[in-house]
This record gives structure tokens, C-alpha cells and sequence, in this order.
């Protein structure tokens, strides 16, 4: 098919790919489940190219930008971090460049971005948040980017200024999938009163956080959960207590949500509840944003 380069966001356990046209349009997209973690460094090319097939374009050799867990220690080939502060793009140096095994690919690994006080790492989110800033200079910015590890980042069009992770995601899963609170955790539409009740009380009371996790199976086995939905009332705790310890990075500015659609408006709605309107972005179309930035700026570097 008609394409002149491939993007990938090479996460923990996803694989999202698209090829682009010459315009930076995307004209095939890719996804699968074939994270990071389950491959070793030989795997990728094949799990690649297996995804792409028939539609790889034509060309000899394809120029491919990878962010995410792709370029960690266990990745493809490890990219080293950036240290913050830092440019929002990598510079031309800074990207790991090699042939793939095959020869069709020409890989170019975006490193990820790293913090020694307090420490902490991010691979991939440094991307959307260069695809954030690609359209609009922005000042200074609150840029929270929910998941499994939640990214709080103060950032504006110069750069990367400091970020702090809050593992929000995996304490619900822990929670939620292997505690006692499992059996509490019924399936269903999100209820927004539970949810916003559970964020209120822990943004007014944070310390009794844990004291208010086993009330959340105890008062099912009692009979009074009626109107109560025990997982979005986790949900919210957590969410809560996460927003009171990002309170730092707050602090009257502007606040921008990257994430997927469904729990990015869960912060958004926390959000609202501390009286905080923030923006909503697909992270989707941050990363494609920001690789085709990372792309512009490389060739820029070359030339």
C-alpha cells in the first residue's frame, strides 16, 4: 500500500502502530496485545511486521518511530533516558538509530524521560506530551495522564520540568482483583454518585483512606450497599487521595487530561468536584502527534 513511515507506541502490554503518508496523514491503523512485556529482543521485528503484513509499504527500507517500553532495558534496544529538566523532542543524538534484523526497518527509538530527586521514570507519556505542545505554545501546564501508573507533569512549551508517578491503576487492581474487596466488586454502568461521594471524602479526609476500604465489603455483608456501588466507591477513593497528593502540581494552572476515553473522564469528573475544569485529550492522538513531531524535528536535526 501507499505509506512512507510507521509509528508505533510500544506500551507494557499493548501495541498500537499506524503508517503514515508523506502528509503525516495516518492511512492504516494497527493494535494488538502483544505488550513489551511478552516479547524478548528478537521478538519485535517479527511481531511488528507479522501485524503490519500485506500493508507494509513498498518501499526498500521503512524509517519506524517507536515510543514506550520498546525502548527499555528488556525492550527492543534500550533507549537511555533524558534527564528533566528537558526540550520536549529528544535530540537527533538522543534517539537510538539502528538497522532491524530483517533490513526492511530503519528504527529510531525515542528515549524515555528520567528524574533523579525524587526519582522516577516515564516511557511514552514524554511523547504525547510533545504531541500535546506540537499544535499551540502553551505556558506553564498540569498535564496528568491516568493508567496503570498515573503521570502528573508540569510542562509548557520549553520543555519538561518535573513529574511525579502515582501507581493508582495497579492499587485498584490489587484491591479490587485480590483482596478482600473482590467480592464487592460488582460489573456495571460507572455510578457517579458513588464514585463522586468516595472523591470528596477522600480529598476532605485523606487520612482515613484506609480505615474506609474494608467498610466497602462490610456494609454488603450487612445489607445496606443499596445504591452503593462498591468499585466505583474504590475508584474514587483512590482517585481522591491521587489529586490531593498532586495538589503541587495544581496550583491555579491550567490542567490538561491525555488518556484514554473512559478513565480520563473519571479524572475529569474528580477534577471538577475540587472545582478544577480541566481539558480532555485522546492519547491516541497525542502519541501520533508527538511521534510525527519527534520525526519532523529528527529530519530537521539531519538536514
Amino acid at each position: 500500500m501507499s505509506g512512507h513511515w510507521i509509528g508505533v507506541d510500544w506500551g507494557t502490554t499493548n501495541l498500537r502502530a499506524w503508517i503514515f503518508d508523506d502528509d503525516n496523514t495516518p492511512c492504516a491503523s494497527f493494535t494488538s496485545e502483544q505488550g513489551a512485556s511478552l516479547l524478548t529482543g528478537a521478538e519485535f521485528e517479527s511481531v511488528l511486521l507479522s501485524l503490519i503484513g500485506e500493508q507494509l509499504p513498498a518501499q526498500p527500507q521503512i524509517d519506524v518511530f517507536c515510543c514506550g517500553m520498546v525502548g527499555s532495558r528488556q525492550g527492543w534496544v534500550e533507549a537511555d533516558y533524558r534527564m528533566v529538566p528537558t526540550e520536549l523532542l529528544p535530540d537527533a543524538s538522543q534517539l537510538k538509530v539502528f538497522d532491524a534484523a530483517s533490513g526492511r526497518l530503519k528504527v529510531h527509538i525515542v528515549p524515555g524521560v528520567a528524574q533523579r530527586s525524587p526519582s522516577d521514570v516515564m516511557r511514552g507519556e514524554e511523547t504525547q506530551i510533545a504531541g500535546f505542545f506540537a499544535a499551540t505554545p502553551r505556558s506553564d501546564t498540569a498535564l496528568c495522564l491516568p493508567g496503570t501508573h498515573s503521570k502528573w507533569v508540569r510542562a509548557d512549551s520549553d520543555g519538561l520540568k518535573h513529574f511525579k508517578t502515582y501507581p493508582t491503576g495497579e492499587l485498584f487492581a490489587l484491591l479490587s482483583k485480590q483482596s478482600i474487596l473482590r467480592h464487592s466488586m460488582k460489573e456495571g454502568p460507572t455510578d457517579s454518585s458513588s464514585f463522586s461521594a468516595a472523591v470528596q471524602e477522600s480529598m476532605e479526609f485523606p487520612e482515613r483512606f484506609l480505615s474506609e476500604l474494608f467498610p466497602i465489603r462490610a456494609v454488603e455483608l450487612l445489607g445496606s450497599s443499596a445504591g452503593v456501588s462498591g468499585r466505583d466507591r474504590l475508584s474514587g477513593l483512590l482517585i481522591g487521595l491521587e489529586l490531593v497528593n498532586a495538589r503541587n502540581f495544581l496550583d491555579g494552572r491550567p490542567v490538561a487530561v491525555i488518556g484514554a476515553d473512559a478513565l480520563s473522564e473519571l479524572y475529569r469528573s474528580a477534577l471538577a468536584i475540587a472545582g478544577i475544569d480541566a481539558e480532555l485529550l485522546d492519547g491516541g492522538e497525542m502519541v501520533r502527534a508527538g511521534l510525527i513531531a519527534t520525526r519532523q524535528h529528527y529530519q530537521g536535526k539531519q538536514t
